[in-house]
C-alpha cells in the first residue's frame, strides 16, 4: 500500500499535506505520521563507515560554549528574520583579505545572492562549492572590502582548548534552495 498524504483532519490530529506523510500501520491498517522522506531506502541514507570521511575527534571536556543571552526576543521580532536554504554556486577568497570568502549563492529567487563571510581560516573555497547552507537573507546590504554582502551565513562557534572553532551550518543536499527555516 502506498503512503497517503492527508488533506483533512483525522480523529488523532490535523496533518497538513506539506508537513506530514502518513504510512499504513502493518498491524492495524491505520495510518501514522512520519517525517521520513519518501522513496529513500535504508541503505541509501548513509555511506558505510569505511567510505565516510574521517571525523576529527574533539575532547568535549575542553570545549567552551558562549553563555546564552539573558535578553529575551519577542516572537514578532524573531519572525522577521528570513532564514533560507542556499546552495553555494561559487566561492573564492577576497583579494587583500585573510579572512573573507565571497560566496555566490542560489537562494531560490532566481537571482544570485552575494554574501561575504570571515571563515577563510576554517574553510578553503573549493571545499564549499556545491554545499547546501543556511543564510539570513533579509539583512540590509553591508559593504566589506568594497563588495556588498547581502545576508549572513549561519555558523556554530565555540572555543576548543583555548582556540576558536567554527563550523558552517550545512544541510542535506536534497533540501531545495529557497526553502524557509522556521
Amino acid at each position: 500500500m502506498e503512503p497517503k498524504k492527508l488533506a483533512k483532519p483525522r480523529k488523532n490530529g490535523v496533518f497538513s499535506t506539506r508537513q506530514a506523510v502518513m504510512k499504513p500501520d502493518e498491524e492495524t491498517g491505520g495510518v501514522f505520521p512520519t517525517m521520513k522522506p519518501e522513496g529513500v531506502k535504508k541503505e541509501e541514507k548513509a555511506a558505510p563507515a569505511s567510505v565516510q570521511a574521517p571525523v576529527e575527534k574533539i575532547d568535549l571536556s575542553k570545549v567552551k560554549i558562549e553563555t546564552l543571552f539573558a535578553d529575551m526576543v519577542d516572537f514578532e521580532t524573531f519572525s522577521k528574520s528570513d532564514f533560507r536554504v542556499v546552495k553555494i554556486k561559487e566561492c573564492q577568497a577576497v583579494p587583500k583579505s585573510k579572512k573573507l570568502l565571497k560566496f555566490v549563492l542560489d537562494d531560490g529567487s532566481g537571482e544570485d545572492r552575494v554574501i561575504l563571510s570571515g571563515i577563510h581560516e576554517y574553510y578553503e573555497p573549493e571545499e564549499l562549492v556545491g554545499k547546501t547552507a543556511v543564510a539570513i537573507t533579509n539583512l540590509p546590504p553591508r559593504k566589506m572590502m568594497g563588495i556588498d554582502s547581502c545576508g549572513m551565513l549561519i555558523s556554530a562557534v565555540y572555543e576548543n582548548d583555548g582556540r576558536e572553532g567554527l563550523n558552517l551550518l550545512m544541510l542535506d543536499d536534497r533540501i531545495p534552495a529557497g526553502a524557509k527555516l522556521y
